[in-house]
């Protein structure tokens, strides 16, 4: 498998601001929703071949493994990311600030339309070392993205961070955090989220509108920031 990024040009904004359905091998999808719900350790192949409705010979015939799917599923969830995260980026532009507000928002955009794609991210612990470091080197990849902008931003005054890296990978926990908790039902539509994020992520980078509330945020809706807090009662909802 080719896990290195798209090096494609830029896709087009709609690209990665649109979600349709998910464009996955049937074995793929009922891997993803057993090691979900079960974890990858308590999920067998045979479990899987049940729930597709094929035989285990069958199910070896598409993937060599329990641990190709896991693999499998993972790359191609970062590989989305990444390719959605460039188109934001390439949109924006050379401004540091738009960028990075793009960036986040992608992110968190995938966090809630691939919830289950996402939330697999927790069992990295359970692939094999040459797995691992593959999908290590994607989401580094992604790491060095927001950092170079985080760096470019603080060159032009726009962040004042005295530590980029560990900013960064806050702001990459905290999106990720998303997919542990949103729910479609939920009082917050994804790109209120996603919105939300971007502003707590500029905070944490430390860009100055984001304590004072003198933005101009490059997001196409403004509603949610709008609201100072949330009415009572309308917290998110946990995944427990």
């Amino acid at each position: 498998m080719n896990t290195a990024p798209s090096q494609d040009p830029a896709p087009p904004a709609e690209h990665w601001r649109s979600y349709g359905p998910l464009d996955l091998h049937p074995i793929l999808v009922q891997a993803m929703e057993a090691f979900n719900e079960q974890g990858y350790h308590g999920t067998s192949v045979r479990d899987i071949a049940g729930r597709v409705g094929v035989t285990v010979p069958a199910l070896y015939y598409h993937y060599e493994n329990k641990q190709a799917l896991l693999a499998t599923l993972l790359e191609t969830s970062i590989k989305d990311v990444l390719d959605r995260c460039r188109a934001a980026a390439g949109e924006a532009g050379d401004d540091p600030l738009a960028r990075f507000c793009g960036m986040v928002e992608s992110i968190v955009l995938y966090m809630t339309h691939r919830r289950q794609l996402a939330f697999l991210d927790t069992e990295i612990r359970s692939l094999e070392p040459q797995n691992r470091a593959r999908y290590v080197a994607l989401r580094d990849y992604l790491e060095h993205m927001l950092l170079d902008t985080v760096e470019a931003g603080r060159a032009q005054g726009v962040f004042t961070t005295p530590i980029p890296a560990d900013a960064v990978r806050s702001v990459l926990v905290m999106c990720q955090g998303v997919a542990n908790w949103f729910r479609a039902d939920g009082p917050l539509t994804a790109e209120e989220v996603a919105e939300r994020h971007v502003l707590l992520s500029l905070g944490t980078v430390g860009h100055p509108g984001a304590v004072t509330g003198d933005l101009s945020l490059p997001l196409p809706r403004r509603a949610s920031l709008a609201r100072t807090s949330a009415s009572p009662g309308s917290a998110p909802r946990t995944s427990g």
